[in-house]
């Protein structure tokens, strides 16, 4: 047996900075935030030691490790743009945001930690507690918290997040604004690839078939497409010849959401089936636009503010009903609910820096879409890099020759989340 292995890497001229769309703009918000707990920390301190408030001086210090958790995600913000085109980074530093969220994530940990050891100490050995100042303190930290979050959001000002595999990155060819999941069925006549193409152009069902010598011959007008609707409505397909494929003389109205008839053949020979078509919604597989250090520096603020407030009913019922120890219990349930958070974004960051396939889905498109091509996957790795960036690798068995690793970079254009693909083909033929 002979075999020719053709590698090609996705546009070899092309950069790698697989940064998330808002990069720069979660940064100037993150140094916003920053700024704010600088001012309070400042302000409670130069209080606390004039009004000689322990208290204040306490919750100064507290702002401080706020304000430094949020310059883990400022730095790490600074640090990947900074990097970004650096050749030693082979995939980028698209994951500095992940490995920063990560830490934080520990940091939220630790602190989870620490309020839960103080909150059991104090239910053992409980202390004196000035209820007006601790209340006046805890809703002054819980609007800062509100006003930072509103920073870390925005400022008000809607998200614009792009989802799905027809978001456009610039890493060569365009990509499609909509290519329906590709099909494949088997019949007495060959394989049928069927699917929906739309880029640029109305709709239109194209098909590929895929033969050997002894399949009995086929053509586009031996081939009906009918799709049947929910509301009972019916619509025929006929077929022409396009040059690589044949295409519907109609076009497909929205929504692309019916069942599709496929009838191959005439006579004893017809071939009949049915295909499933639903309308893709916004978010077509993984959150690959999430932005964990982002996401870290909100966690952080919206910890605080779960604590403030959970401080605040527990002094509360310490004022109001003499329910004293309700102050450690709610610092209990506060450790819990951090701990919680912490737990969560350990385990999202940590899959991504550990390169844990993202996307399963999609690697099942992938490969479908490859075995429509009448070939087999050898392996494939599906990785994150970056914010909205999905690495791949991809080796592929074909018996054909004129499916060579630029076929294949053409075909994955379709996945618009795809930012940087490898693809091996190896031939093999009969010796």
């Amino acid at each position: 047996m002979s075999e020719r292995h053709d590698r090609a890497v996705s546009v070899p001229e092309h950069d790698h900075v697989f940064l998330g769309e808002g990069h720069d703009r979660n940064a100037r918000k993150t140094w916003s935030v920053i700024v704010l707990c600088s001012v309070v920390m400042v302000v409670e301190i130069a209080g606390g030691v004039h009004f000689g408030s322990l208290a204040l001086i306490a919750d100064g210090m507290h702002m401080s490790t706020h304000a430094a958790a949020m310059l883990i995600a400022a730095l790490a913000y600074t640090y990947a743009r900074r990097h970004a085109r650096d050749a030693r980074f082979s995939f980028g530093t698209g994951k500095v945001g992940d490995l920063a969220g990560f830490s934080s994530a520990i940091i939220l940990a630790m602190i989870a930690l620490l309020i839960g050891y103080e909150a059991v100490d104090r239910l053992l050995h409980p202390v004196r507690i000035d209820f007006d100042q601790a209340i006046a303190i805890a809703f002054f930290g819980l609007g800062v918290n509100v006003i930072s979050a509103w920073l870390l959001s925005g400022g008000g000002h809607a998200h614009h997040h792009a989802h799905g595999h027809g978001h456009p990155h610039g890493h060569g060819g365009a990509a499609h604004e909509h290519a329906e999941e590709t099909r494949a069925v088997d019949t007495p006549f060959g394989r049928l690839q069927l699917s929906i193409f739309e880029d640029g152009v109305p709709p239109r069902f194209q098909v590929r078939r895929f033969q050997d010598a002894a399949t009995p011959t086929l053509g586009p007008g031996d081939l009906v497409l009918t799709t049947l609707r929910e509301d009972g409505a019916q619509q025929r397909f006929a077929l022409r010849d396009a040059g690589d494929c044949w295409e519907s003389v109609d076009e497909i109205p929205e929504p692309h959401a019916f069942e599709l008839r496929v009838e191959a053949g005439a006579g004893a020979g017809a071939f009949v089936t049915t295909l499933h078509y639903e309308e893709e919604s916004d978010h077509v597989h993984g959150d690959h636009h999430r932005d964990h250090n982002m996401r870290a520096a909100f966690v952080h603020v919206a910890a605080d503010a779960a604590v403030s407030i959970l401080a605040i009913l527990g002094l509360a019922a310490g004022k109001y009903f003499g329910l004293n120890f309700m102050d450690p219990v709610m610092g209990i349930v506060g450790a819990l609910v951090i701990a919680n958070w912490s737990f969560g974004l350990v385990r999202d960051t940590g899959a991504i820096l550990l390169d844990m396939n993202p996307d399963r889905p999609l690697s099942r498109d992938i490969s479908a879409l490859v075995a429509a091509q009448g070939d087999q996957v050898r392996d494939l790795h599906l990785w994150r890099l970056g914010p909205g960036h999905l690495g791949a690798i991809v080796a592929v068995r074909s018996r054909d020759a004129a499916h060579d690793a630029s076929y294949y970079q053409r075909l994955f254009e379709r996945f618009g989340v795809l930012s940087h693909v490898t693809v091996e083909v190896t031939s093999a033929g009969p010796a």
